[in-house]
């Protein structure tokens, strides 16, 4: 039993907008996801973190879905700032059942367990959206709760936390975010949203107590990133 993540698949199995027109990488990317979930087994975990599938509702997702779905092992996901088809929770995960799809569940105001750890998470908030408007100041306050609502949920014992924006980029901080892992002692921050020439400036590494690594899917050459 392994833990795995990844994110930024961007799918687009029921809708025409392919990422194989960027080149490079991301050519014939959906094969490369499917060979890449290779070394995941079955009775493994994959924490999905964000911007999943370029459908712009649910029932446009749906083959984007019928395929992680197909992918080894339980799925975990998280919202990017792409998943327009997202609305709530709850309708997410009926229309998985009414469709048969049942190895994703969602992180959202929640946490599940893998052994003796809690993976928690949220979106996040970003730099390059942030205006320092009163909307976004409610964005990030909002997204702060819900961090801090699923690292409750976690109780005592080792944290990772998922996120699809980073914390940390560059020179950008969110020190709502990182004041978060610091308070609840989280052990592991892994994000995604970063791509291309951006990798670069992404932050891996360590933060106080905390170990930082960007998991989008170009990054990694479409293998999910073994964590335990």
């Amino acid at each position: 039993m392994a833990l795995y993540a990844i994110g930024d698949l961007h799918l687009s199995l029921g809708v025409e907008k392919p990422m194989d027109v960027f080149g490079g990488r991301w050519e014939n990317y959906v094969e490369k996801i499917s060979y890449g979930f290779g070394d995941v087994n079955d009775g493994d975990t994959t924490v999905l973190c964000g911007d999943l599938t370029w459908g712009m509702n649910l029932r446009e997702a749906l083959e984007d879905f019928k395929f992680i779905d197909s992918l080894p092992g339980k799925k975990i996901i998280l919202k990017g700032n792409h998943d327009y088809w997202w609305t709530t929770a709850t309708k997410a995960k009926s229309f998985f059942e009414e469709n048969g799809i049942s190895t994703i569940d969602i992180l959202h105001n929640n946490c599940f367990k893998y052994g003796d750890i809690s993976i928690c998470g949220t979106r996040g908030w970003f730099f390059e959206e942030c205006k320092n408007t009163e909307h976004d100041k409610k964005v990030l306050s909002r997204e702060v709760m819900r961090l801090e609502a699923s690292l409750k949920a976690a109780g005592e014992g080792e944290k990772y936390v998922f996120l699809h924006y980073p914390p940390k980029f560059n020179n950008y901080e969110c020190p709502e975010i990182l004041q978060l892992l610091e308070k609840y002692g989280v052990s592991h921050c892994i994000y995604g949203h970063i791509h291309g020439l951006g990798c670069a400036y992404s932050f891996n590494g360590m933060i106080k107590n905390t170990k930082f690594d960007l998991v989008s899917a170009d990054y990694l050459q479409f293998k999910p990133k073994k964590l335990l």
